[in-house]
C-alpha cells in the first residue's frame, strides 16, 4: 500500500467525497483557474513576458542570424532552469505563447495535485479538503512572474508527499527518492529546496515527538540521516555561478506583513477580506462542531516557519523577494495538514458549494482586472512590429517610480516582446550572469542591463544624450540605439528630446521613438549577410515577411 497507516498519522474520518469526485472537482477548479490564462496571450504579470522572451532566444537562436548577433546561449548549473528546459521544447510545436500559457496552467495542476498528496500523506485517505487551496494559486507574489518558484513549489509537495509514504519502506529507498527531488528541486528553484526542507525538518520533529517510546539514539539517527538527499544540492550549488552571488543580500524590516498579505491579495482588497472572511468563518464553524483537526506537522511548519520568515532576507543570491515567497508556499503545505470530516452529505455539499463561490469570485476578479491591465502590453506587441527586424531598443521610464504599482506589472517587460517579433537587442532582457543562462554576446554586454538595475529616466537620457563614454550602458544612447521605448508616459506627453527622437507610436502609458541619429539598425543588416546561416528546418528569419510571427 503506498500510503500505509501509522501512528502519526490524523485519525481517519468515515465520509469524504469518493475519489472520483474529488478528481471531477479537481479538473472542474482548474479548467475554472485556467480561463484568465487562456483568454489571455499576455498575461499581465511582471517579469513573466521578459521570461517568455528568454525561451524564444533559447528555441530560435540557431536559425536566427540577428538574435544570434545579440545573444548567446550558455548552459551552465544554474538553480533557476526549469522554464528555459520545458517551455523552449513547447515552443518546437506551438507558439512561444502557447507554451507560456500551457506552463503556467501545469504549474496549477502540479501545484494544487501536490497539495491533495501531501494531505492523502498525512491523513492516509484521499480528501476535497486540499481543494480548498485553489483561491491562492493567483496570488500577489505570482503576479510578479516567479514562474520558476511556483513550479518548484509544486514539485516540493509532491517530495513531501513521497517522503511520507515512503516513511516506513526501506531508509535506502526513501532516502535514494528524496535525493532526486532535491536535485529537480535544486533546477526549478534554489527557494523551492529551502521550503523542501523546511517541510521535512517540521515532519520529522513531529515524528521524534509521536514515537518517543523508540530509544533516543535510533530516533535522533533517523532525524539526523533526513539531511542526507540534500547533499547533492552541495556540490551543485559549489558549482553553480549563482555562488558568485552570495554575497548579494539584504534583511529589511518593512514588508514582513505584506508577505502574509500576499498569499490572499491579488488585485482588490475587498475580495481578498471576503475570502479570508469566508475562510476564517468556514474554519471556525468546523472547530466548533469537532469536525476538523490539524495535523501536529501544520503546527511545527508554523513555529518554525514564523522565525524563519523573519530571519531570511529580502534579497538573496541577488533575489529579490525571497522572504515574501515563504508565507504562500508554507500556505499550501498548511492546508495540506487539515483534515475535515465530510460524513454527511449536507456539509459535502456545503463544502462544495462553498468552494466554487470562493474560486469564482477569485477568477473573476483576476479575469475582470487582466482584460483591463492586458491592454498596454497587448498594444506594445502591435508597436512592436513598427520596429525594423535586428534593431536595438532602449528602454526608459518617463516615471521614475514607474512599475511598483500592480497596474503596471505588464508594461515592465513588455519591450521584450521585440525580441520575440523583431530578433531585436532590448536593454531590460535577463542576461545577469549566475541567474540566466542567456548572455549578452561581448561586443554588446555594454549596451544592455546585466545587472537586473531599473532602466533610465528620461532626465537620466537628456543628461547622457552626449556621454562618449561613462559608467552607464545607455550613456551616449543616440548612436547606440534605433529605438526607445518611454515607459509609464502620460496621454499626450510631448517629444522629450524633438533633437534626437522621432515620435513612431505610442499607446496607454508608452511611447515608441525612433533614433534619429542611429547606424546600427544598418550595420547589423550588413553582418546578417556575413553571418553562417543555420539550418534546421525552418525558414530562415531574414527572408521572412515583417507582418510574420502574428499569434
Amino acid at each position: 500500500m503506498l500510503f500505509p497507516k501509522a501512528a502519526f498519522r490524523l485519525p481517519r474520518s468515515h465520509g469524504d467525497f469518493r475519489p472520483a469526485h474529488i478528481i471531477a472537482l479537481f479538473a472542474l477548479l482548474i479548467g475554472a483557474v485556467s480561463i484568465p490564462v487562456l483568454t489571455h496571450r499576455l498575461p499581465p504579470l511582471s517579469d513573466y513576458v521578459n521570461h517568455l522572451a528568454r525561451m524564444h532566444v533559447i528555441d530560435a537562436i540557431d536559425s536566427d542570424p540577428y538574435l544570434a548577433k545579440f545573444y548567446e546561449i550558455q548552459w551552465q548549473i544554474i538553480p533557476n532552469l526549469v522554464m528555459d528546459l520545458i517551455v523552449p521544447v513547447l515552443a518546437r510545436a506551438i507558439s512561444v505563447y502557447h507554451a507560456g500559457q500551457l506552463f503556467l496552467i501545469s504549474t496549477f495542476v502540479l501545484v494544487l495535485s501536490g497539495t491533495l498528496a501531501l494531505n492523502r500523506a498525512l491523513s492516509g485517505r484521499w480528501s476535497a479538503l486540499p481543494l480548498a487551496a485553489t483561491p491562492l494559486l493567483y496570488n500577489a507574489v505570482m503576479l510578479v512572474g516567479v514562474m520558476n518558484y511556483f513550479f518548484g513549489l509544486g514539485v516540493a509537495l509532491w517530495a513531501l508527499a513521497a517522503w511520507i509514504a515512503l516513511r516506513e519502506r526501506a531508509w535506502y529507498l526513501r532516502l535514494s527518492v528524496a535525493a532526486v527531488f532535491v536535485i529537480v528541486l535544486f533546477f526549478c528553484h534554489l527557494f523551492a529546496v529551502g521550503l523542501f526542507g523546511l517541510g521535512l525538518l517540521a515532519f520529522e520533529l513531529q515524528r521524534l515527538w509521536t514515537e518517543r517510546e523508540r530509544p533516543l539514539a535510533s530516533r535522533f539517527a533517523d532525524f539526523c540521516a533526513t539531511a542526507i538527499p540534500f547533499l547533492p544540492a552541495i556540490p551543485l550549488l559549489l558549482a553553480s555561478p549563482t555562488m558568485g552571488l552570495a554575497h548579494d543580500f539584504t534583511w529589511e524590516p518593512t514588508g514582513k506583513i505584506d508577505g502574509i498579505v500576499f498569499v490572499f491579495d491579488v488585485y482588490n482588497d475587498a475580495v481578498a477580506l471576503i475570502l479570508a472572511g469566508i475562510a476564517a468563518l468556514a474554519f471556525a464553524w468546523a472547530v466548533r462542531h469537532r469536525i476538523m483537526r490539524f495535523h501536529l506537522m501544520g503546527w511545527l511548519l508554523l513555529a518554525i516557519g514564523a522565525p524563519v520568515y523573519l530571519a531570511m532576507p529580502r534579497v538573496l543570491f541577488s533575489t529579490y523577494m525571497a522572504d515574501q515567497r515563504l508565507p504562500i508556499g508554507l500556505a499550501f503545505m498548511i492546508i495540506a495538514c487539515l483534515d475535515l470530516e465530510l460524513r454527511h452529505r449536507i456539509v459535502r455539499r456545503g463544502f462544495a458549494a462553498m468552494l466554487l463561490v470562493l474560486v469564482a469570485t477569485r477568477v473573476t476578479e483576476v479575469q475582470l482586472s487582466w482584460n483591463k491591465l492586458s491592454r498596454p502590453v497587448e498594444a506594445v506587441y502591435k508597436t512592436v512590429h513598427e520596429i525594423e527586424r535586428g534593431a536595438t531598443v532602449l528602454v526608459s521610464y518617463a516615471d521614475p517610480t514607474g512599475g511598483d504599482d500592480v497596474r503596471d506589472y505588464g508594461l515592465v517587460h513588455a519591450a521584450c516582446l521585440a525580441m520575440i517579433e523583431r530578433s531585436a537587442l532590448v536593454t531590460t532582457a535577463f542576461t545577469v550572469p549566475g541567474k540566466q543562462i542567456m548572455h549578452m554576446r561581448e561586443e554588446y554586454a555594454d549596451r544592455a542591463d546585466t545587472e537586473d538595475g531599473t532602466p533610465p529616466s528620461l532626465e537620466q537620457l537628456l543628461l547622457a544624450s552626449d556621454k562618449g563614454e561613462g559608467e552607464h550602458y545607455w550613456d551616449f544612447w543616440p548612436k547606440h540605439y534605433d529605438y526607445v521605448y518611454v515607459l509609464f508616459t502620460e496621454k499626450g506627453a510631448e517629444n522629450p528630446d524633438p533633437v534626437h527622437l522621432r515620435l513612431v507610436a505610442e499607446g496607454p502609458r508608452f511611447q515608441l521613438y525612433r533614433s534619429a541619429q542611429s547606424a546600427t539598425t544598418a550595420s547589423a543588416t550588413a553582418a546578417v549577410g556575413k553571418h553562417p546561416a543555420h539550418h534546421d528546418g525552418k525558414e530562415e528569419v531574414g527572408a521572412e515577411d515583417d507582418n510574420d510571427n502574428e499569434d
